[in-house]
């Protein structure tokens, strides 16, 4: 699951993204100037972070250079209304990984947040198998011992990051912050919910592990 901040001071453009993004799967959060989003870059580990260059409080490229500052693997989709080139490179100069130009197509966003992502971490095998159960992250479809299993967005993203962490122990907290965006209660019982459609989904015997005070594993 990747998780993504919209930053927009236009609330009917920060609305239509944070939708458009949505659909695609991504766990979105929003802010609507520059000191909102540099509090949740403090408190958040983002994938990408859509921003607005024309920013109040903060201007968009002090936001930009604070990102990069942090060392961290968030990338930067810089959204403007300039279209001159002299903008853009001025973008690009000071950290951000990809320039798009307002007025733009959804799809164009979507696909620019998608290639992004795919370059905030090691690439994950596409083909994910435990146990008789296989998730094709391509086509997004599950099978266990070849019996096809329909899952929910956020069932399907808390199997993936239960398989991608190898037989390794995720904490409710952990797959919260991956998951989920930030308008979920922290004290929710949503992931243990989530967990048990998704065991009674991928059928008996069980294959996720509850481990009391420590969280959730495919062994």
């Amino acid at each position: 699951m990747v998780r993504v901040m919209v930053v927009e001071d236009e609330p009917e453009l920060a609305g239509a993204l944070c939708e458009a993004l949505t659909r695609e799967s991504f766990a979105v959060d929003v802010a609507y100037d520059g000191d909102e989003a540099l509090e949740k870059c403090a408190a958040h580990d983002y994938d990408v972070v859509v921003l607005d260059r024309d920013l109040p409080v903060v201007h968009g490229d002090d936001v930009c250079r604070a990102i990069v500052a942090t060392q961290r693997s968030t990338r930067v989709l810089m959204l403007t209304a300039a279209s001159a080139i002299r903008a853009r490179v001025e973008g690009l100069a000071i950290g951000a990984d990809d320039y798009l130009v307002k007025p733009f197509a959804l799809a164009e966003l979507s696909a620019r947040v998608h290639a992004l992502a795919r370059r905030t971490a090691p690439a994950a095998a596409p083909i994910l198998e435990r146990a008789g159960l296989r998730v094709d992250q391509a086509s997004r479809t599950v099978t266990r011992d070849g019996r096809s299993v329909i899952l929910t967005n956020k069932e399907y993203a808390v199997l993936v990051e239960l398989l991608r962490a190898a037989g390794g122990i995720l904490s409710a907290e952990q797959l919260l912050e991956k998951v989920w965006d930030e308008n979920i209660d922290p004290f929710t019982n949503t992931v243990r919910m989530t967990v048990m459609k998704l065991r009674r989904k991928l059928g008996t015997p069980q294959l996720i592990e509850t481990l009391p005070a420590a969280g959730y594993r495919i062994p």
